[in-house]
C-alpha cells in the first residue's frame, strides 16, 4: 500500500490525510497565538550529527519550558505557511518527548491574550 492509499483510509467520516490537514492547521494557529513569538521555531534539519531530516519534511515546536518541547513533523509543502516561526539551522536538542509528552504539555499550556 502507498503512502497515498494510506492516507485515503478512513474512519467513515475523516481519512488520515484530512485528520493530518487538521492537526496541521491546528497546530500552526496555536503556534501564532504564542507569546512570546520566540518560543516557536521551525527546521530543516534535527539537531543529531547526522542532521538529516525525513524526506521532504521540517520539524516545528514550541519550547514550553526549558526541555519541554511540542513538536510536529511537516511536508516541506507547508514551509512557508510557517513563516512566522523562528528558523533555525538546526533544531532544539530532542529533549525525548513522546506522542503522550506532547498531549500532556498541550493539555497544560496556558494562552494569554
Amino acid at each position: 500500500m502507498t503512502s497515498h492509499e494510506q492516507g485515503e483510509i478512513s474512519d467513515g467520516y475523516h481519512t488520515f490525510n484530512d485528520l493530518y490537514a487538521h492537526r496541521r492547521e491546528l497546530f500552526f494557529a496555536l503556534c501564532r497565538s504564542i507569546s512570546p513569538a520566540q518560543l516557536v521555531w521551525r527546521s530543516k534539519l534535527h539537531n543529531e550529527a547526522d542532521s538529516k531530516m525525513h524526506d521532504g519534511m521540517f520539524i516545528m515546536g514550541i519550547n514550553t519550558e526549558p526541555a519541554k518541547q511540542i513538536t510536529y513533523h511537516f511536508d516541506l509543502q507547508y514551509w512557508n505557511e510557517a513563516n512566522f516561526a523562528k528558523t533555525f539551522e538546526k533544531a532544539p536538542k530532542w529533549d525525548g518527548h513522546t506522542a503522550e509528552d506532547v498531549l500532556l504539555r498541550i493539555k497544560l499550556l496556558k494562552i494569554l491574550y
